[in-house]
């Protein structure tokens, strides 16, 4: 730390990581007095050259929020929370599960790990260590109510080991339904980042039914109807494949299915694409050649897509694009981040098969739903909790999720979690869900705990996200939770259930490397021995490429000097990315028989998700800094429809789905396209309780319907693209 002269009183700045969200921004906190009190980035960082956002700049306010909880708390018989010692706490949840466990077996116990509990690893590794600890098998994630189509596509094509280029690597970049700027999914700053790719002469190309502020920089913004994704994406497969713009000795050498995927993308020539899309047959072929004639490049998609309808097809045929171009890394490619805190695999320049995608693991009793590569279907994890019979889930841990708010169908979530014989949550806050709660955990935040960037260097996984250098930074914790208050780092809460339990944790590092060579990693927590916080960081990155203690001495962050190159195919390989996967084939042809042009009569509009930029789609909507631009959940429109539909700017509508109603107030778009509502998700305030619109927004999640129209792999149903009908609330424009 160093003394700060300038301000009054001892005040210090010292160097962090805000851990708002999974791009864990290097900044500059000032503390007084043991309070963190604002926090900026650090100019100097040789990856994120000082960014920060509005959210990460509000997390000092966090710390000292009248709503947040500094005591667990336990509902009483009258509905009431109030606070209970954490021991007392654990203890009593303790209790309750082994006595549900003898009753109704392991599985009766589920977790669920929403968007807080992924971006805290140690929290998330120790919940998964109690549920084997448990042996029960009902684990279920955000990931298969936000983008599953992302592990389902890589399962059914085949992963290319030396991986995906990096922005910096990139000469043509594809995003479908996405926006970084926003999203903050993507490389890290990215409005920085792709300024600077554009400049020296990146060519990107954008399919989005709105004209976002990334969007606004493309080469080729194409403008479908919402939904039409695989449409547009079929589309220009064919026209890469007409024209011959394939990779033909990558498709020879080290694919199959070439001539069957020719077959599949051939009936959607560009005039069909016009005609269903609304994408103009000349922009589409442009798009084509653009992403084509890139030697090194990306293609993928957003949570909108996902929640569309066909998302694991939309995320397919993406690779798909990367493959019959061949836009992956290659012999003799730098390895742009080679590995720091997290141990990949050995990058060469070969296919591995694909694996299974569903059909194994824990089988569900509702919708013929079962494991998959995504995880198991949390969209039926409701059914599951309603459902009587032998099997039904009774317990819930909620790690760092809002699932009333998050989940689909609430009305269905809702009768669920008021079902449960236990809801425990883990919060910061009495957020919707945790209000249900038969306790709540209250956790240490971000400054009072150490935290490290492993997080963010593991979204490297996935296409387009992630580091693109070796970096990494170790944040120490800076201040100690309030005076009187009672909060703990959240994975003591799973340590302690186990030892209440008569169990032991173990915990496995976090890395790529075969989950057998993980499983013998693994290290048995002491149950009357507990590691510190910064002992268990040393178990989960135990065998880091750059040993723990090292990366702690950076806490500014530091670009690691380690290199790594794309080795030759292994000799007699037979491995092969699968361009024309039979299900997806079958899922394209079902595309392509549907009717074209044919009206819905009973809806007029279709309801989009988005994100807002000053908040977190699911928690802390009350913080006053981030309410300055939006203080609910607008529902956007074009003003064209607005102006049609009599309705005034600001004004509050009933936004009618064929499940529910809901109210929002409405808010010109003209980036959209004409006949769309943009909503965020994950908004609210819980069926049957105080729904002020213009204080808690309108809950999209209540439109949805889990039983309807939904993936049969999955579960996902539709929570974007949803047909709804708009009706003014009140005076119409006229009567103004």
């Amino acid at each position: 730390m160093c003394a700060d002269s300038a301000q009054d009183g001892p005040v210090e700045t010292a160097e962090s990581l805000c851990r708002f969200c999974h791009a864990q921004c290097p900044v500059h906190v000032d503390v007084e007095g043991g309070r963190a009190l604002r926090l900026r980035g650090i100019p100097d960082d040789p990856v994120y050259h000082g960014f920060t956002c509005k959210k990460g700049r509000a997390l000092p306010s966090f710390h000292t929020s009248p709503e947040r909880l500094l005591h667990s708390q336990a509902r009483h018989a009258d509905g009431v929370h109030r606070p209970v010692p954490f021991e007392r706490a654990t203890r009593e949840v303790a209790g309750r599960l082994e006595s549900l466990l003898e009753r109704h077996g392991a599985r009766s116990v589920a977790i669920y790990i929403g968007t807080h509990g992924y971006n805290n690893l140690l929290t998330a590794h120790s919940a998964l260590a109690f549920m084997e600890a448990i042996e029960s098998p009902m684990v279920f994630t955000s990931v298969t109510i936000d983008q599953p189509g992302k592990a389902i596509s890589s399962a059914l094509h085949g992963t290319w080991m030396a991986g995906p280029p990096s922005l910096e690597q990139c000469d043509v970049w594809l995003a479908t339904g996405t926006n970084p700027m926003h999203s903050m999914l993507g490389p890290v700053n990215p409005g920085r980042a792709f300024r600077i790719a554009l400049e020296r002469g990146l060519r990107l190309v954008v399919i989005d039914p709105r004209r976002s502020e990334f969007a606004r920089r493309a080469t080729v913004h194409l403008q479908p109807r919402p939904g039409e994704d695989p449409t547009v994406l079929a589309g220009i497969l064919r026209v890469i494949f007409r024209e011959g713009l394939e990779d033909g000795p990558f498709l020879a050498g080290d694919t199959r299915g070439a001539d069957d995927l020719r077959a599949a993308v051939d009936p959607f020539t560009p005039e069909y694409v016009e005609r269903r899309a609304d994408v103009p047959r000349a922009r589409l072929v442009e798009a084509a050649k653009v992403y084509a004639a890139g030697r090194r490049g990306v293609a993928l998609a957003g949570t909108g897509p996902n929640m569309s309808g066909r998302g694991n097809l939309t995320e397919y045929l993406s690779k798909v694009l990367m493959t019959v171009c061949g836009h992956w890394l290659r012999e003799g490619d730098a390895v742009a981040n080679p590995g720091v805190l997290i141990n990949w695999p050995d990058r060469s320049a070969q296919a591995v098969d694909p694996s299974p995608a569903w059909g194994f693991g824990e089988q569900l009793r509702v919708r013929d739903l079962g494991d998959t590569a995504a995880g198991l279907p949390t969209a039926a994890l409701a059914d599951e909790i309603l459902l009587e019979g032998d099997g039904r889930v009774r317990a819930l841990l909620n790690i760092g999720g809002n699932p009333l708010l998050a989940w689909p169908d609430q009305i269905k979530t809702e009768a669920a979690l008021r079902k449960l014989d236990l809801l425990v949550s883990i919060d910061p806050v009495l957020s919707a869900t945790a209000r249900l709660s038969h306790y709540v955990i209250a956790p240490s935040l971000s400054f009072e705990a150490p935290g490290c960037s492993a997080l963010s260097e593991l979204l490297g996984a996935f296409v387009g996200w992630g580091y693109g250098h070796p970096y990494g930074q170790w944040a120490p914790k800076l201040v100690d939770p309030p005076p009187g208050s009672e909060v703990v780092d959240d994975w003591k809460f799973f340590h302690g259930l186990a030892r209440g339990m008569g169990r032991a944790l173990r915990i496995r590092p976090v890395s790529f490397l075969d989950p057998a060579v993980q499983a013998e990693r693994a290290t048995r927590l002491d149950p009357d021995a507990p590691p510190s916080t910064e002992g268990l960081w040393e178990i989960v990155l135990r065998g880091s490429p750059v040993p723990l203690a090292d990366v702690q001495t950076h806490t500014a962050g530091h670009v690691f000097e380690r290199t790594e190159v794309v080795a030759r195919k292994t000799e007699g390989w037979g491995g092969r990315l699968d361009v024309a996967s039979a299900p997806m084939v079958k899922e394209l042809g079902e595309v392509s028989a549907e009717s074209v042009g044919v009206a819905d009569a009973e809806f007029s509009f279709r309801l989009i998700s988005r994100r807002l930029p000053d908040v977190h789609n699911s928690s802390w909507h009350g913080i006053p800094r981030l309410r300055t631009r939006h203080v609910s959940n607008p529902a956007f429109m074009h003003p064209s429809d607005l102006e049609e539909l009599g309705i005034l700017d600001g004004a509050e509508v009933e936004i009618s789905s064929a499940r529910a109603t809901i109210r929002g107030i409405v808010e010109t778009a003209p980036e959209l396209r004409r006949g769309l509502v943009s909503m965020a998700h994950c908004w609210g305030n819980g069926a049957g309780e105080d729904d002020d619109v213009h204080v808690h927004g309108g809950s999209t999640s209540r439109l949805s319907s889990t039983d309807r129209d939904y993936d049969p792999h999955t579960g996902i149903p539709r929570m974007s693209t949803i047909p709804v009908n708009v009706r003014p609330i009140g005076r119409s424009m006229e009567e103004v």
